[in-house]
């Protein structure tokens, strides 16, 4: 198994009055900001991320979000440039894991594949390429980009980053989207083809396209495990099934929340109100209705949806949730070391996760108690996670060859099928 340390800019310094004053932290007046404020919420993610990496964690990793103060990451790939640096200077093992750019708000998707080949070749073939559809009110209020646009976008944007990295002669590109009369990237990836990954939150298109082009998929969890997971991975290893593909853990992803201390009450202590500030003025600050604007889903999504109604109705509620709420919906997982151990062991094995991203801080958590999460993560818990589906017969297909991953047939083409 793999185990990734993933972390989001949030701009650590909200008041804390904020939640009854405004109404999402989706168009947060900047007025809140001071310059020392954001300097050290993003200055402290990059120092945090590095750190876990000398913890020696197996991946780095970050997403994408726009005009937002719960993730302020409006280019992924700036970030990952400087740990994909300091990482291959420093010599140590680690995948350069950027979750997103986002391809359906993308009117330069030429622009993402160059960014992608440089970072593999500053990492020496270390990236892992990941590509969310993108959220509903970024590509579409914040981009413009009319939301029954989004996915077709995605998917014409997709398959010219991928051919951009394939072909080794220039060509040209008309789609419907965007067209090209030359694409001739500079440089390509050193890996034949990164990994890619796919990110979302469980519309059955999107399992559907990771199933059929040989691609990975992650899954963000953010409303709680305990609820979300019972229904998104069967759903996902089901589409598997009916489609003859071996249930290989190591296609698969999640993100959690994790807080370690030396004992369970210790931990709750420490992390809870830094806990709360994440989902008060962060994601659960985000309006649900901003998730799903009318024309972004397609019927396969909508029918998801209105079958996981409670969904929408427990993120609506992570807004004004405690602690408790947050811990018993498994949105968070606190405790000793053992304690997250064996919750992590539990939930891995149960739904056939092969990769853990790990979110080590979070909210308003400062950067000392921020490292003394991840270093205890990586000491007591990580090594035992890493040793499930050691046994399994499963080779990942979905991790750089560098770094101990069986590369795949290449990916499929639109139309072609893959099967891993």
């Amino acid at each position: 198994m793999k185990v990734s340390i993933f972390g989001q800019a949030a701009y650590r310094y909200l008041p804390d009055d904020f939640a009854q004053h405004h109404d999402s932290v989706c168009d947060t007046p900047y007025s809140l900001v001071t310059k020392d404020g954001m300097y050290a919420s993003v200055r402290h993610l990059i120092d945090e991320l590095l750190f876990g990496a000398r913890c020696g964690l197996d991946g780095v990793s970050i997403t994408e979000h726009g005009q937002s103060s719960y993730d302020v990451m409006p280019n992924p790939n700036v970030v990952a440039g400087a740990l994909a640096y300091v990482t291959e200077a420093e010599g140590l093992p680690v995948a350069v894991y950027p979750m997103g750019r986002s391809l359906g708000k993308s009117r330069e998707p030429v622009k993402v594949a160059e960014e992608y080949a440089l970072l593999d070749v500053m990492s020496g073939g270390r990236l892992v390429a990941g590509f969310p559809v993108g959220l509903s009110y970024d590509a579409s209020i914040n981009n413009g980009v009319p939301p029954i646009e989004v996915r077709g976008r995605f998917n014409e944007n997709l398959d010219l980053v991928l051919r951009a990295w394939r072909d080794q002669i220039p060509f040209a590109f008309n789609g419907k989207h965007i067209q090209y009369p030359q694409v001739n990237i500079w440089p390509r990836p050193l890996q034949e083809q990164p990994p890619v990954w796919l990110t979302g939150i469980g519309n059955p298109a999107t399992m559907q396209q990771v199933l059929e082009r040989g691609f990975g998929f992650n899954f963000f969890g953010f409303a709680g495990s305990k609820l979300t997971a019972q229904r998104i991975f069967p759903r996902f290893w089901e589409l598997a099934e009916q489609s003859n593909i071996p249930r290989n853990p190591y296609r698969v992803g999640f993100l959690q929340n994790v807080a370690v201390a030396d004992t369970d009450a210790e931990a709750e202590r420490l992390y809870g109100k830094h806990i709360e500030y994440a989902f008060h003025t962060g994601l659960g600050a985000i309006p649900a209705e901003k998730l799903s604007l009318p024309g972004g889903i397609d019927i396969r999504g909508v029918q998801a949806l209105l079958k996981d109604p409670a969904d929408f109705g427990m993120y609506a509620q992570m807004r004004t949730a405690s602690l408790r709420d947050l811990i018993d919906n498994g949105t968070v997982v606190v405790g000793s070391a053992a304690t997250v151990r064996d919750q992590l062991t539990e939930l891995c094995q149960q739904h056939g996760i092969g990769n853990l991203h790990a979110m080590l801080s979070f909210g308003s958590m400062p950067p000392e108690l921020a490292k003394g999460n991840i270093k205890l993560f990586a000491e007591q818990v990580a090594p035992h996670l890493r040793k499930l589906w050691s046994d399994s017969g499963f080779e990942h297909h979905w991790w750089p060859e560098r770094l101990g991953g069986k590369p795949a047939p290449a990916t499929a083409k639109p139309g072609e099928k893959v099967s891993v």
